[in-house]
Parts: C-alpha cells; sequence; structure tokens
C-alpha cells in the first residue's frame, strides 16, 4: 500500500500533473485548470445588461450564445481597471455554461503537480480563500490556484441558477 500525504493523496497522485492556465490581475498571478477553458479572446466592449452588478460588464455573443462577461479585476477590488491590449476574456465553460472572465494577460500553461501545490493560509482580504485551492511556486513565481468552477457558480456572482441544481 502506498504511502498516504497530505489530503489523503498517495504518492503516487502527487506526481500527476495538472494543466493550469496562468492569468495575471493586477500584480499577482493566478492559476486556473485548463479543462475549464474554451478559448481565449481579445477584450471587446460587451452590451451592457440593466441592474447588473458592478463585476458583470455585459455580454457578448459567441458564435449564438450569449455569454455573460465578468471582470474579474472589478470582483476582486483590484484597484483601477484598465482595458488595453493585453486585456483578454477567457471563456470558460462551467457546470454547463459558458462564462467570460476579464483578467488583465494570460501568461502560459503550466504543469503542476498536487505535490507543487500548498495549502493557502488563511488570511483576510477581497479574495476570500474559499476560492483557493492553494499557492504554487514555480521558479520566481508565486501563483495562486484558484478552484475558478467554485468562483463562478458562488451565488454572489449570480451567474448559475440555483434551481439548475
Amino acid at each position: 500500500m502506498e504511502p498516504m500525504t497530505q489530503a489523503g493523496a498517495t504518492a503516487e497522485d502527487d506526481l500527476l500533473a495538472s494543466e493550469y492556465l496562468t492569468f495575471t490581475l493586477g500584480s499577482e498571478e493566478y492559476a486556473i485548470d485548463i479543462l475549464k477553458v474554451q478559448e481565449i479572446r481579445g477584450y471587446e466592449v460587451p452590451t451592457l445588461i440593466a441592474n447588473a452588478p458592478p463585476f458583470i460588464k455585459g455580454v457578448i455573443n459567441l458564435r449564438g450564445i450569449i455569454v455573460p462577461i465578468v471582470d474579474l479585476r472589478i470582483k476582486f477590488n483590484l484597484g483601477k481597471v484598465e482595458y488595453t491590449p493585453f486585456t483578454v476574456v477567457i471563456i470558460l465553460n462551467i457546470a454547463g455554461r459558458v462564462i467570460g472572465a476579464v483578467v488583465d494577460s494570460v501568461s502560459d500553461v503550466l504543469s503542476l503537480t498536487a505535490a507543487q501545490i500548498r495549502p493557502a493560509p488563511d488570511f483576510s482580504g477581497t479574495f476570500d480563500t474559499k476560492y483557493i485551492l492553494g499557492l504554487a511556486s514555480v521558479e520566481q513565481r508565486m501563483l495562486i490556484v484558484t478552484d475558478i468552477e467554485r468562483l463562478m457558480t458562488s451565488a454572489d456572482m449570480a451567474l448559475i441558477d440555483a434551481a439548475a441544481d
């Protein structure tokens, strides 16, 4: 029997790598499961929706699918939001819905093993730690590994109908 490591995973599980897309929000670098990413697009001004929360910029028509666009910089109160040529929309496929997430820029795709992702410390801040899977250090970079599905399906995002469960 294999020795057990943190969170009940076996040593073999720690060696299995998963692919993560990395992106920046302000001065921080985040990583999300690449399997949740459908595509990456340049930022285009979405159609505004009346009475939507400020972090929901509106919707775009993506090949016949109406896609809500969430600006994660506004959601996480990351100061002044500027739209530059590097600003991109990560199109996510989450819980059967297509959702766009605006980020400052996309960096690259990395393979991370479970052993490389360390538990995040509990700290108060604008980013709720319940959406953080952990922290990974790659070369000189610290990545915040984010549970993008849990974030996007959370009640405060109001993107997924509770009745859909």
